[in-house]
């Protein structure tokens, strides 16, 4: 073992749908967070070996290996190879798990895992209708429909309130409060992990964007209240558009190396990796995958809940993160405290490595030890990482 550590961590702001980033190509928002992690850490790009990227919705223009693509836009040497994989809402995570992974191996010393998605630009799913709009799951063939009725994330978002006795209220509350706590990280300057990136306004002027376009200064809880709730009729549901994540636009990438080289090169390691998982869970309930998934992370770090000072669970839907809050009983104000998802956003590849960033940025900010980070992941799969910081 090499013991893999963290050198750098950084992210792009998360734009929202057609917002700031609509002009912008996923390979030019990942070669701008490329160039940032590069900076920042003061590396030269001739000693990064292998560029890991996570994009979920491969098809046009964000086909093709956008890690290949991506490092050549941000001037890295040819020699420095890339590779692009999908395990659709965990993709980050997992890149900077395999990266983590091929130091620990001994086959690099330094690996920069990443990842990157424009939804505004390249719609969710169409890679498996070939760029058709989505209707259904009738691409996947009946023989797997058969075996497993596949329903809309949605749809099981619903499924796991009626599991978990979840309400709308409660629903409601915990994405008022996931914008309350993003704001305060925007008004103190928290969030020390975002790189500005220039965008657009909504006039179509250039702007320096710093910070998460999506999350909102005050939410009018009265007006949430009456969302329409989107997969069941009105009255029998609780999912809605204020509480789930928001589509958007984004990159992170997440500079990672042999603790032993990166210290004789003169970097200092930031966090080190307790435990890297991925669990499968039922593919039709499919979002309670983060439970299992934090348990076996806690037990291969042999720690408890307790000894966690930050956790990060992206907040895909409410109804995910509350369930996993009654399952793993942390302490409310160490779960996201700069909020999540449903305030700044979920740019699908990107968000697994954005967190990350973000949450040893808190972890510094707060001067704590341990951080767990879990995403539930589309076909009942979920991920989960415990760093230590150094």
């Amino acid at each position: 073992m090499k013991d893999a550590v963290i050198i750098e961590a950084v992210r792009t702001p998360f734009a929202k749908y057609n917002g700031a980033f609509r002009d912008i190509p996923a390979n030019k928002l990942l070669a701008n967070a490329l160039q940032s992690v590069v900076s920042r850490s003061g590396i030269d790009k001739e000693k990064i070996e292998d560029v890991i990227a996570g994009s979920v919705t491969q098809i046009g223009e964000q086909a093709a290996d956008i890690a290949r693509q991506s490092s050549l836009m941000a001037g890295f040497p040819v020699e420095v190879a890339g590779v692009t994989l999908n395990r659709f809402c965990g993709s980050g995570q997992q890149a900077v798990h395999f990266g983590s992974q091929v130091i620990d191996a001994g086959d690099a010393n330094y690996i920069i895992a990443c990842g990157a998605e424009s939804m505004t630009r390249v719609a969710m799913l169409t890679d498996m209708t070939l760029g058709e709009p989505y209707k259904d799951f009738a691409p996947m063939g009946a023989e797997l429909l058969k075996q497993y009725p596949l329903v809309h994330q949605g749809v099981s978002a619903e499924l796991i309130a009626d599991k978990w006795g979840i309400s709308r209220a409660d629903v409601d509350a915990f994405a008022i409060d996931s914008h309350a706590k993003a704001q305060a990280a925007i008004n103190t300057g928290a969030n020390k992990e975002i790189s500005p990136m220039q965008g657009l306004d909504k006039e179509g002027n250039s702007i320096i964007l710093e910070a998460d376009e999506g999350v909102r200064a005050v939410i009018d809880s009265n007006k949430l209240s009456t969302l329409k709730t989107i997969f069941r009729p009105k009255g029998d549901g609780v999912v809605t558009a204020g509480n789930a994540s928001q589509i958007s636009d984004g990159a992170a990438a997440v500079l990672i190396a042999n603790k032993k080289i990166a210290v004789a090169d003169g970097f200092k390691p930031r966090a080190r990796f307790r435990a890297r998982v991925v669990v499968g869970s039922d593919p039709v309930l499919q979002l309670d995958g983060p439970i299992a998934a934090t348990k076996l992370a806690l037990k291969k770090a042999g720690l408890t809940v307790d000894d966690i000072d930050w956790f990060e669970i992206n907040e895909a839907f409410a109804t995910v993160s509350l369930a996993w809050m009654k399952a793993i009983n942390p302490a409310p104000e160490k779960v996201n405290p700069w909020g999540g998802a449903i305030a700044h956003g979920h740019p699908l590849g990107a968000t697994g490595a954005g967190l990350m960033a973000k949450m040893l940025a808190g972890l510094e900010a707060t001067d704590g030890q341990f951080a767990l980070q879990t995403m539930c992941i589309g076909l009942g799969m979920a991920t989960a990482t415990i760093i230590e910081r150094i």
